[in-house]
């Protein structure tokens, strides 16, 4: 490996390897650096894998405008790369008439994010196409997919590596300081604990849970910048028997803004799972809150009432990496170039969490710009 390279990306997830392919695509020589033995092995690993449509976000909000211009973006990529996806659509169901009125706000909300293929549903239309969903009335997006995320990520993976894109596994960024090219990396690789630096005019700190590690590897970058991590679990549970449904189906998403409501997701293979919860904790940890199921009965019966006892099974827990702590209001992506703070050429990603899988493809392409590397 050369000594110095002209852009490194930190973190290997959805989002780092679409940065590194955007980047790489437009001749930009590029390192990608992953602490994990093989990429995707963080917050991209343990979602719902739904393409979203950007439908619940503020208008002109980061999230807003990245997941409409990633979803179409997605699409693309996936029939261009064949990647399996499935654009089932999904129910966003009112149980009752308070609501409704939610349904209405999400609606108009979504049509100002530029979501124009909403379609309102009578309590008649629904049990026509969701028998087995009770609700009074719903909203159906059409542009809301499935699809699978390791194969999306080894897509952008080859297509980097084609465009001469360089990756490093099992190497742990572990200090980053100003230098006469830009900045000097010291990197520990596993499993021998070797060290070597590198240099690069650009850093990228795509690292997700590990971005604000990464924010205070930086010598002299100031932690006031530096948003707060809130460890914030997503618990998911399948379900046994025959898939009842035939679209992702969500309920009235909290008025917390911290997730959409324990929903109902479908894989590629016609398994159901439903989650995630959130579940606010103090340190990273994957195993299912068994703890939660009494809840999970409850809030799916309110729109799956034959939910039987006993059919719930733990499956998988993910970890987001919020910046808004419990009762606070919801926050939006940050996407910042740090010249203003004496950075150059730094880019930090914080809070980036759903819908961010949906976005990664613009994600890149804003990065990209605010380098000022296409």
């Amino acid at each position: 490996m050369s000594e110095h390279i002209h852009t490194i990306v930190i973190g290997a997830g959805a989002v780092g390897l679409a940065i590194g392919r955007e980047l790489a695509r437009n001749g930009q020589a590029c390192l990608i650096l992953e602490s994990a033995p093989n990429v995707g092995q963080g917050v991209s690993s343990r979602n719902s894998e739904v393409i979203h449509a950007g439908i619940y976000y503020p208008k002109g909000s980061n999230k807003a405008e990245l997941c409409v211009e990633g979803n179409a973006a997605l699409y693309d990529f996936c029939d261009q790369f064949s990647v399996p996806v499935n654009r089932c659509g999904k129910l966003i169901v009112a149980t009752n008439t308070a609501e409704l009125e939610q349904l209405a706000g999400i609606a108009n909300a979504a049509y100002d994010n530029g979501v124009e293929d909403l379609k309102q549903l009578t309590h008649s239309q629904i049990a026509d196409i969701e028998p087995n969903v009770q609700a009074v009335g719903a909203l159906l997006s059409p542009s809301t997919g499935i699809l699978s995320a390791h194969d999306y990520m080894n897509a952008l993976l080859g297509d980097f590596e084609r465009n001469g894109g360089l990756l490093s596994t099992q190497s742990k960024v572990t200090h980053i300081a100003r230098d006469a090219c830009g900045y000097k990396l010291k990197i520990t690789v596993q499993p021998d604990h070797s060290e070597f630096e590198i240099t690069t005019a650009c850093v990228i700190n795509a690292a997700g849970l590990g971005a604000q590690e990464i924010a205070g590897a930086i010598e002299g970058f100031p932690t006031s910048a530096v948003p707060k991590l809130h460890y914030c679990k997503g618990n998911y549970f399948a379900m046994t028997g025959k898939n009842p449904f035939n679209r992702l189906i969500y309920p009235a998403p909290p008025a917390s803004g911290a997730g959409l409501g324990i929903h109902a997701t479908i894989d590629l293979g016609g398994q159901v799972k439903f989650g995630p919860d959130v579940e606010y904790v103090p340190e990273a940890s994957y195993e299912v809150s068994e703890a939660a199921l009494p809840d999970y009965y409850r809030a799916i019966r309110r729109y799956f009432p034959a939910l039987k006892a006993g059919s719930l099974n733990p499956s998988y827990a993910g970890i987001r990496p919020k910046i808004q702590g419990p009762g606070d209001p919801p926050a939006d992506f940050i996407i910042r170039e740090e010249s203003a703070l004496g950075f150059p050429g730094l880019v930090n990603l914080f809070g980036i969490e759903s819908p961010g899988l949906t976005a990664s493809l613009a994600i890149a392409r804003r990065v990209a710009q605010k380098t000022g590397l296409i």
